[in-house]
Protein backbone atom coordinates (compact mmCIF):
# COMPACT_ATOMS: atom_id res chain seq x y z
CA UNK A 1 0.00 0.00 0.00
CA UNK A 2 2.67 2.16 0.83
CA UNK A 3 4.58 1.68 -2.75
CA UNK A 4 1.21 2.76 -4.28
CA UNK A 5 0.95 5.65 -2.25
CA UNK A 6 4.58 7.05 -3.03
CA UNK A 7 4.06 5.58 -7.05
CA UNK A 8 0.63 7.87 -6.96
CA UNK A 9 2.39 11.11 -5.46
CA UNK A 10 4.87 10.73 -8.23
CA UNK A 11 2.84 10.61 -11.03
CA UNK A 12 0.43 13.57 -9.40
CA UNK A 13 4.16 15.61 -8.96
CA UNK A 14 5.43 14.51 -12.75
CA UNK A 15 1.73 15.58 -13.89
CA UNK A 16 2.11 19.17 -12.08
CA UNK A 17 5.84 18.94 -13.53
CA UNK A 18 4.09 18.98 -17.16
CA UNK A 19 1.58 21.24 -17.02
CA UNK A 20 3.78 23.88 -15.13
CA UNK A 21 6.05 23.07 -18.24
CA UNK A 22 3.05 23.26 -20.75
CA UNK A 23 1.83 26.72 -19.42
CA UNK A 24 5.04 28.62 -19.10
CA UNK A 25 5.68 27.26 -23.01
CA UNK A 26 2.51 28.56 -24.03
CA UNK A 27 3.05 31.89 -22.13
CA UNK A 28 5.82 32.39 -24.26
CA UNK A 29 4.34 31.49 -27.16
CA UNK A 30 1.46 33.13 -27.08
CA UNK A 31 1.69 36.30 -24.63
CA UNK A 32 5.17 37.27 -25.29
CA UNK A 33 6.70 40.10 -27.30
CA UNK A 34 9.84 38.90 -28.34
CA UNK A 35 10.72 42.10 -30.59
CA UNK A 36 10.19 44.18 -27.62
CA UNK A 37 10.88 41.81 -25.22
CA UNK A 38 7.69 42.62 -23.12
CA UNK A 39 4.61 40.80 -22.65
CA UNK A 40 0.69 41.12 -23.41
CA UNK A 41 -1.87 41.36 -20.96
CA UNK A 42 -4.34 38.70 -22.55
CA UNK A 43 -4.05 36.80 -25.87
CA UNK A 44 -6.62 39.48 -27.83
CA UNK A 45 -4.24 41.88 -28.28
CA UNK A 46 -6.89 43.87 -30.43
CA UNK A 47 -9.14 44.48 -27.43
CA UNK A 48 -6.33 44.83 -24.35
CA UNK A 49 -5.95 48.52 -23.13
CA UNK A 50 -2.46 49.04 -23.89
CA UNK A 51 -0.12 47.45 -26.42
CA UNK A 52 1.47 45.58 -23.42
CA UNK A 53 0.82 44.13 -20.08
CA UNK A 54 0.20 46.34 -16.83
CA UNK A 55 2.87 45.45 -14.08
CA UNK A 56 0.88 42.87 -11.85
CA UNK A 57 1.00 40.00 -14.18
CA UNK A 58 4.50 39.97 -13.90
CA UNK A 59 4.56 40.01 -10.95
CA UNK A 60 2.89 36.69 -10.74
CA UNK A 61 5.27 35.61 -13.64
CA UNK A 62 8.67 36.50 -11.48
CA UNK A 63 6.93 34.41 -8.93
CA UNK A 64 6.10 31.35 -11.39
CA UNK A 65 9.14 32.02 -12.70
CA UNK A 66 11.10 31.56 -9.60
CA UNK A 67 9.37 28.37 -8.75
CA UNK A 68 10.32 26.68 -12.49
CA UNK A 69 13.31 27.15 -11.72
CA UNK A 70 13.21 25.49 -8.50
CA UNK A 71 12.00 22.54 -10.30
CA UNK A 72 14.49 22.96 -12.91
CA UNK A 73 17.78 23.16 -11.20
CA UNK A 74 20.21 24.81 -13.78
CA UNK A 75 17.34 26.22 -16.11
CA UNK A 76 17.22 30.14 -16.25
CA UNK A 77 12.95 31.59 -16.13
CA UNK A 78 13.52 34.72 -14.29
CA UNK A 79 16.03 36.50 -16.64
CA UNK A 80 13.50 37.13 -19.49
CA UNK A 81 10.84 38.34 -17.04
CA UNK A 82 13.52 40.56 -14.95
CA UNK A 83 13.93 42.71 -18.37
CA UNK A 84 10.34 43.25 -18.95
CA UNK A 85 9.82 44.33 -15.09
CA UNK A 86 13.16 46.45 -15.88
CA UNK A 87 11.30 48.71 -18.66
CA UNK A 88 8.53 49.41 -15.42
CA UNK A 89 11.16 51.31 -13.03
CA UNK A 90 10.72 54.76 -12.30
CA UNK A 91 13.32 56.72 -10.66
CA UNK A 92 11.00 59.13 -9.81
CA UNK A 93 10.85 60.72 -5.34
CA UNK A 94 10.61 59.93 -3.07
CA UNK A 95 12.19 56.40 -4.03
CA UNK A 96 12.73 54.17 -7.00
CA UNK A 97 9.90 51.80 -7.48
CA UNK A 98 7.81 50.37 -10.80
CA UNK A 99 5.54 51.60 -12.43
CA UNK A 100 2.35 49.79 -12.86
CA UNK A 101 2.74 50.79 -16.59
CA UNK A 102 5.34 50.16 -19.39
CA UNK A 103 7.52 53.77 -18.41
CA UNK A 104 8.35 54.43 -21.84
CA UNK A 105 5.21 54.26 -22.90
CA UNK A 106 2.98 56.15 -20.76
CA UNK A 107 4.12 54.59 -17.02
CA UNK A 108 1.47 54.96 -14.56
CA UNK A 109 0.75 54.87 -10.59
CA UNK A 110 2.96 53.30 -8.36
CA UNK A 111 1.22 50.48 -6.31
CA UNK A 112 2.82 49.67 -2.88
CA UNK A 113 1.90 45.56 -3.47
CA UNK A 114 3.08 45.42 -6.60
CA UNK A 115 6.29 46.04 -5.89
CA UNK A 116 6.20 44.03 -2.94
CA UNK A 117 5.30 40.89 -4.59
CA UNK A 118 8.53 41.74 -6.95
CA UNK A 119 10.31 41.70 -3.91
CA UNK A 120 8.82 38.46 -2.52
CA UNK A 121 9.99 36.68 -5.43
CA UNK A 122 13.26 38.46 -5.87
CA UNK A 123 14.17 37.58 -1.83
CA UNK A 124 13.08 33.82 -2.70
CA UNK A 125 15.22 33.47 -5.49
CA UNK A 126 18.10 35.24 -3.39
CA UNK A 127 17.58 32.56 -0.54
CA UNK A 128 17.59 29.96 -3.10
CA UNK A 129 20.71 31.68 -5.35
CA UNK A 130 22.41 33.85 -2.97
CA UNK A 131 23.15 36.04 -5.74
CA UNK A 132 23.06 39.59 -3.99
CA UNK A 133 21.57 41.38 -7.05
CA UNK A 134 17.72 40.24 -5.71
CA UNK A 135 18.94 41.48 -2.07
CA UNK A 136 19.69 44.69 -3.52
CA UNK A 137 16.55 45.00 -5.54
CA UNK A 138 14.60 43.85 -2.74
CA UNK A 139 15.93 46.27 -0.61
CA UNK A 140 15.26 48.89 -2.31
CA UNK A 141 11.53 48.08 -3.14
CA UNK A 142 11.30 48.12 0.60
CA UNK A 143 12.27 51.25 0.71
CA UNK A 144 9.34 52.48 -1.86
CA UNK A 145 6.85 50.64 0.17
CA UNK A 146 7.96 52.60 3.68
CA UNK A 147 7.00 55.54 2.02
CA UNK A 148 3.57 54.37 1.71
CA UNK A 149 3.35 53.95 6.08
CA UNK A 150 2.23 56.47 8.54
CA UNK A 151 0.30 56.77 11.67
CA UNK A 152 -3.28 57.88 10.54
CA UNK A 153 -5.57 54.88 11.49
CA UNK A 154 -3.15 53.44 13.74
CA UNK A 155 -0.44 52.70 11.17
CA UNK A 156 -0.63 50.38 8.07
CA UNK A 157 0.53 50.82 4.47
CA UNK A 158 -1.69 52.30 2.21
CA UNK A 159 -2.36 50.29 -1.34
CA UNK A 160 -1.59 53.31 -3.82
CA UNK A 161 1.27 56.14 -4.05
CA UNK A 162 -0.51 59.41 -3.62
CA UNK A 163 -3.86 57.96 -2.72
CA UNK A 164 -5.09 58.14 1.34
CA UNK A 165 -8.18 57.11 0.55
CA UNK A 166 -7.74 53.36 2.36
CA UNK A 167 -4.73 50.51 3.65
CA UNK A 168 -5.29 47.14 2.69
CA UNK A 169 -4.44 43.44 3.63
CA UNK A 170 -3.11 43.21 0.16
CA UNK A 171 -0.37 45.81 0.88
CA UNK A 172 0.37 44.97 3.94
CA UNK A 173 0.44 41.32 4.38
CA UNK A 174 3.31 41.17 1.37
CA UNK A 175 4.89 44.30 3.40
CA UNK A 176 4.80 41.79 6.46
CA UNK A 177 6.78 38.90 4.16
CA UNK A 178 9.42 41.45 2.72
CA UNK A 179 10.14 42.74 6.26
CA UNK A 180 10.34 39.03 7.70
CA UNK A 181 12.50 37.85 4.49
CA UNK A 182 14.58 40.90 4.58
CA UNK A 183 15.07 40.04 8.58
CA UNK A 184 15.86 36.59 7.46
CA UNK A 185 18.79 37.54 4.64
CA UNK A 186 20.36 40.08 6.79
CA UNK A 187 19.01 39.68 10.60
CA UNK A 188 18.78 43.16 10.87
CA UNK A 189 16.65 43.83 14.15
CA UNK A 190 15.14 47.26 11.86
CA UNK A 191 13.02 44.53 9.55
CA UNK A 192 11.74 42.51 12.26
CA UNK A 193 10.67 45.40 14.17
CA UNK A 194 8.55 46.74 10.99
CA UNK A 195 7.05 43.13 10.37
CA UNK A 196 5.56 43.14 13.83
CA UNK A 197 4.51 46.46 13.62
CA UNK A 198 2.22 45.74 10.18
CA UNK A 199 1.46 42.31 11.40
CA UNK A 200 -0.24 43.72 14.74
CA UNK A 201 -1.96 46.58 12.68
CA UNK A 202 -3.56 43.92 10.08
CA UNK A 203 -4.88 41.66 13.26
CA UNK A 204 -5.75 44.53 14.52
CA UNK A 205 -8.11 46.18 12.05
CA UNK A 206 -8.75 43.60 9.30
CA UNK A 207 -8.92 39.89 10.53
CA UNK A 208 -12.31 38.22 10.69
CA UNK A 209 -12.89 36.05 14.01
CA UNK A 210 -12.96 33.00 11.71
CA UNK A 211 -9.54 33.43 10.72
CA UNK A 212 -9.36 34.59 7.45
CA UNK A 213 -9.02 38.48 6.12
CA UNK A 214 -11.12 41.50 5.08
CA UNK A 215 -9.80 43.53 2.03
CA UNK A 216 -9.74 47.22 3.22
CA UNK A 217 -9.54 49.74 5.66
CA UNK A 218 -11.10 53.20 4.35
CA UNK A 219 -9.39 56.17 5.48
CA UNK A 220 -10.12 58.42 7.88
CA UNK A 221 -13.60 57.16 8.70
CA UNK A 222 -12.23 53.77 9.22
CA UNK A 223 -15.08 51.99 7.86
CA UNK A 224 -14.05 47.89 6.76
CA UNK A 225 -14.70 47.04 3.43
CA UNK A 226 -15.53 43.44 3.93
CA UNK A 227 -14.59 41.73 0.98
CA UNK A 228 -12.82 38.46 1.11
CA UNK A 229 -10.05 36.93 -1.32
CA UNK A 230 -7.69 34.09 -0.69
CA UNK A 231 -4.44 36.03 -1.70
CA UNK A 232 -4.90 38.13 1.81
CA UNK A 233 -5.38 34.92 3.60
CA UNK A 234 -2.00 33.07 1.73
CA UNK A 235 0.06 35.98 2.90
CA UNK A 236 -1.03 36.33 6.66
CA UNK A 237 -0.79 32.75 6.74
CA UNK A 238 2.98 32.49 5.67
CA UNK A 239 3.94 35.50 7.61
CA UNK A 240 2.38 33.77 10.54
CA UNK A 241 4.83 30.53 9.60
CA UNK A 242 7.52 32.50 9.37
CA UNK A 243 7.27 34.46 12.68
CA UNK A 244 7.27 31.07 13.90
CA UNK A 245 10.52 30.09 12.58
CA UNK A 246 12.26 33.54 13.78
CA UNK A 247 11.03 33.54 17.52
CA UNK A 248 9.97 30.18 18.34
CA UNK A 249 6.64 31.06 19.67
CA UNK A 250 4.03 28.40 19.38
CA UNK A 251 1.18 31.51 19.38
CA UNK A 252 2.34 32.01 15.48
CA UNK A 253 1.67 27.89 14.61
CA UNK A 254 -1.54 28.28 16.16
CA UNK A 255 -2.52 31.41 14.50
CA UNK A 256 -1.20 30.03 11.14
CA UNK A 257 -3.20 26.64 11.71
CA UNK A 258 -6.48 29.09 12.31
CA UNK A 259 -6.22 31.25 9.84
CA UNK A 260 -5.59 28.01 7.40
CA UNK A 261 -8.39 26.55 8.89
CA UNK A 262 -10.74 29.61 8.48
CA UNK A 263 -9.68 29.98 4.72
CA UNK A 264 -10.49 26.68 3.67
CA UNK A 265 -14.22 26.53 5.53
CA UNK A 266 -14.82 30.05 3.99
CA UNK A 267 -12.99 29.51 0.20
CA UNK A 268 -12.76 25.85 -0.28
CA UNK A 269 -16.24 24.57 -1.83
CA UNK A 270 -17.74 22.07 -3.58
CA UNK A 271 -14.20 20.80 -4.17
CA UNK A 272 -13.43 24.63 -5.65
CA UNK A 273 -11.51 27.39 -4.75
CA UNK A 274 -12.60 31.19 -6.09
CA UNK A 275 -11.98 31.57 -9.81
CA UNK A 276 -8.94 33.71 -9.42
CA UNK A 277 -6.00 31.42 -10.13
CA UNK A 278 -3.62 34.04 -9.04
CA UNK A 279 -4.87 34.37 -5.75
CA UNK A 280 -5.03 30.95 -5.02
CA UNK A 281 -1.45 30.87 -5.62
CA UNK A 282 -0.49 33.13 -2.68
CA UNK A 283 -2.69 30.87 -0.80
CA UNK A 284 -0.92 27.85 -1.82
CA UNK A 285 2.02 29.59 -0.57
CA UNK A 286 0.85 29.90 3.19
CA UNK A 287 -0.36 26.01 2.87
CA UNK A 288 3.02 25.02 1.30
CA UNK A 289 4.53 26.75 4.38
CA UNK A 290 2.23 25.31 7.08
CA UNK A 291 2.32 21.91 5.56
CA UNK A 292 6.53 22.18 6.05
CA UNK A 293 5.51 22.58 9.63
CA UNK A 294 2.74 20.52 10.69
CA UNK A 295 2.46 18.15 8.09
CA UNK A 296 -1.49 17.93 7.60
CA UNK A 297 -1.68 17.20 4.32
CA UNK A 298 -5.70 18.56 3.70
CA UNK A 299 -4.58 21.81 2.08
CA UNK A 300 -2.62 20.85 0.07
CA UNK A 301 -4.96 18.13 -1.14
CA UNK A 302 -8.03 20.94 -1.60
CA UNK A 303 -5.39 22.73 -3.89
CA UNK A 304 -4.38 19.75 -5.98
CA UNK A 305 -8.32 18.98 -6.59
CA UNK A 306 -9.04 22.03 -7.68
CA UNK A 307 -5.81 22.32 -9.85
CA UNK A 308 -6.97 18.78 -11.68
CA UNK A 309 -9.90 20.34 -12.33
CA UNK A 310 -8.41 23.55 -13.66
CA UNK A 311 -6.64 21.36 -16.14
CA UNK A 312 -9.46 18.90 -16.89
CA UNK A 313 -11.87 21.68 -17.33
CA UNK A 314 -10.11 24.93 -18.39
CA UNK A 315 -7.59 24.46 -20.32
CA UNK A 316 -7.43 25.18 -23.93
CA UNK A 317 -5.57 23.55 -26.99
CA UNK A 318 -2.86 25.65 -27.12
CA UNK A 319 -1.70 25.22 -23.21
CA UNK A 320 -3.63 27.83 -21.67
CA UNK A 321 -6.44 28.37 -19.04
CA UNK A 322 -9.12 30.35 -18.11
CA UNK A 323 -12.91 30.09 -18.72
CA UNK A 324 -12.84 32.95 -21.16
CA UNK A 325 -11.98 32.46 -24.70
CA UNK A 326 -9.38 35.77 -24.03
CA UNK A 327 -6.34 34.19 -22.34
CA UNK A 328 -5.51 36.22 -19.31
CA UNK A 329 -1.74 36.70 -18.51
CA UNK A 330 -2.30 36.73 -14.66
CA UNK A 331 -3.94 33.43 -14.73
CA UNK A 332 -1.38 31.76 -16.34
CA UNK A 333 1.43 32.81 -13.81
CA UNK A 334 -1.37 31.92 -11.39
CA UNK A 335 -1.34 28.41 -12.30
CA UNK A 336 1.82 27.85 -13.55
CA UNK A 337 2.88 28.58 -9.40
CA UNK A 338 0.53 26.46 -8.30
CA UNK A 339 1.47 23.51 -11.02
CA UNK A 340 4.98 24.27 -9.78
CA UNK A 341 4.59 24.80 -6.34
CA UNK A 342 2.86 20.93 -6.05
CA UNK A 343 4.76 19.50 -8.08
CA UNK A 344 7.99 19.33 -5.61
CA UNK A 345 5.87 19.02 -2.47
CA UNK A 346 5.95 15.64 -1.31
Amino acid sequence: MLLCLHSSIFAQSSANKTHADTLWSSVSRNLYDAQNKLYYETTNKEKNENPHSYLWPLCGLIQAANEMEAIHPGKHYMPTVITAINAYYDKKAPAPGYDSYVVKEKGGDRFYDDNQWIAIAYLDAYKRTKKKWYLEKATEIYKFMMTGFDTVSGGGLYWKEGDKGGKNTCSNGPGILVALQLYDATKQKSYLDTALLLYNWVNKYLQAPEGFYYDMIHVPSLRIDSATYTYNAGTMLEANVKLYHITKDKHYLEAAQHIAAGSYAHFFRQGRFPYSYWFNAVLLRGYEALYAVDGNRQYINAMQEDADKVWASESDQSGLVGRKTDKDLLGQTGMMEIYARLARIK
